[in-house]
């Protein structure tokens, strides 16, 4: 049915309302205003594009690409669904198929510069996508690149490193190659050939073999502590809080850690979380608290505040953090290794939690691993990987609590032991237990629903209540979700979401807040604050480029 000239106009002026919700960075608002927009006229695709573009701004990809594709339907020849649509597999990493939707913009406005540098920049990202996944080693062959490094050696100074093992294989090459030259004139061509082929793969395998630490651990070269290093210091093998608050100092102040001392927490780090299970259980003694902390994204400045609000982390008073320390804030190095260091310092201060953003791909796409490559190097982009890998994924308090960054679960009758028994040392699946904990959201419908970031699923309080009943539990605590409160009750109070960075990438005005648990009665206190200044680098700023253009 076609709408009438009332009814049009009645949908623009709402649309003007949208409009300027999405300029006050009010997203919901705009989403709701422009839903009703779409109630009286849903044959406007411009209502649909801008909605999707709403719920990118709230990483609600799964719901932009489903509007884009709304938009696209009702006008195959406008160029902003395949836009939206292609930036929204874009943000979840779905290159190739973002790629096939940008050529469909320039096939539209093929005179348009602009859509043509967005898809010059989607083409690069899915050539690099290609390059990356023909080099990589099968992964039964890839070896750690945490047992190819020994800190221990880093930082005694030159008189301590061999002869760089391809220095060596260099003249024996030179020298092989010239008794292959004398074979020449006195052999058949096809034994010449053999000798040849045979010389060339030894070579490429000490080549390989040293150059991966395949067969030694070898010293990290170039990493001496220079004498003139004024900043925070190891002694040791032992962090210390002397250590941890001087570290922080120097963040704050824009200095960097030494590499040395980054390499020393990071694997430090390693070692202790492997030997920990998926689900882990915390103790809280009567009389004692225990402070839950939601995502923080990088955004350093506001986690010291969080400490000096409620004090550092230390045995009479430990913190879990709930995932999601990096990307998007543009300090997240300092935040990952601050948590690390207090972790080292005292394991029972500090409980860390695997979130969605704790993966190579969100990491690739969102600026962690462009902010690391940057302030310390490439070898640590591989090492932060291997450590994610290691995170738990879910927390239980006082057989009470259960703590999880995402949510619950596709199929009801899941039991802790399920949890327990996940094999968790590998990249996130885009399925299954694992991927439901780190992704899912809560809805205020009962059952389940798909999922508005398309990945993980949407679940009702039916879904909730019945989980904490088959478990012996009274509350679920998840992260994963900004919110205007900084944390957000649902689930007649059995689900409450907690989000702990402010202002979120500059510009949500949203609040941040951490959760306080007394044991025995373990009731949550629920404490909210605003953001703090931060030095003038902008959200985003080591992400990659493209990703940029579409923000």
């Amino acid at each position: 049915m076609e709408a009438n000239s009332s009814t049009i106009s009645r949908a623009e002026e709402i649309k003007v309302l949208a409009n300027e919700a999405f300029k006050a960075h009010k997203y919901n608002q705009a989403i709701d205003l422009y839903t009703q927009a779409i109630e009286v006229n849903g044959q406007n695709a411009v209502y649909w594009a801008n909605r999707a573009f709403a719920h990118t701004k709230l990483e609600e990809y799964g719901s932009a690409i489903e509007d884009a594709s709304k938009a696209i339907e009702i006008d195959p020849q406008y160029s902003k669904g395949y836009y939206r649509r292609g930036a929204g597999y874009l943000a979840l990493g779905k290159f190739k198929e973002a790629l096939k939707d940008f050529q469909q913009v320039k096939k539209i406005r093929p005179n348009d510069p602009d859509a043509s540098k967005k898809l010059k920049e989607c083409e690069k990202a899915v050539m690099k996508l290609k390059f990356e996944e023909a080099i990589a080693a099968p992964v039964a062959e890839r070896r750690s690149v945490a047992e190819s490094i020994d800190f221990r050696s880093i930082g005694t100074g030159p008189s301590s490193s061999s002869v760089p093992t391809q220095v060596v294989i260099v003249p024996v090459a030179v020298a092989v190659t010239a008794a292959a030259v004398m074979l020449v004139r006195t052999a058949k061509p096809a034994l010449v050939v053999g000798v040849l082929m045979v010389i060339l793969v030894v070579l490429g395998i000490l080549w390989g073999g040293w150059s991966s630490g395949l067969f030694t651990k070898r010293p990290v070269l170039d990493l001496e502590v220079e004498p003139n290093y004024t900043g925070a210091r190891i002694e040791g093998d032992t962090i210390t809080l002397d250590f941890v608050k001087k570290m922080m100092d120097d963040f704050k102040n824009e200095k960097r850690l030494h590499r040395r001392y980054a390499f020393q927490i990071v694997l430090q780090i390693r070692e202790m979380l492997q030997a920990l299970p998926s689900l882990v259980d915390i103790d809280v003694p009567e009389g004692k608290h225990f402070t839950v902390c939601g995502d923080v994204h990088g955004q350093f400045y506001d986690l010291v505040n969080i400490f000096q609000l409620n004090g550092l982390p230390s045995e009479d008073n430990p913190y879990l953090f709930n995932g999601d320390f990096v990307d998007r804030g543009s300090f997240s190095v300092e935040v990952i290794l601050t948590l690390f260091a207090f972790k080292c310092m005292c394991p029972s201060a500090m409980y860390l939690a695997r979130g969605n953003h704790e993966s190579k791909s969100m990491n690739k796409i969102y600026g962690f691993e462009g902010e690391v490559r940057a302030k310390l190097n490439d070898k640590f982009v591989e090492l932060f990987a291997e450590v994610f890998c290691c995170l738990p994924l879910a927390h239980v308090i006082n057989g009470k609590v259960f703590v999880v960054h995402g949510g619950l679960f596709s199929v009801d009758g899941v039991k802790l032991s399920d949890i327990r028994a996940i094999d968790r040392f590998c990249e996130p699946p885009e399925e299954g237990l694992m991927c439901e904990l780190l992704w899912s959201d809560p809805q205020p419908l009962p059952g389940r629903g798909p999922s508005k970031r398309g990945v993980g699923l949407s679940f009702g309080g039916d879904v909730t209540k019945r989980f904490l009943e088959e478990n012996k539990l009274d509350l679920v605590l998840r992260s994963h979700e900004v919110k205007d409160e900084g944390y957000e009750v649902e689930h007649d109070g059995k689900l409450i979401t907690v989000f702990s960075a402010p202002n979120y990438c500059d510009q949500m005005g949203n609040k941040g807040a951490f959760i306080r648990f007394t044991a025995p009665e373990m009731k949550p206190e629920i404490v909210t604050f605003s953001a703090v200044p931060h030095p003038q680098v902008k959200p985003m700023a080591y992400a990659n480029n493209f990703l940029g253009l579409f923000s």
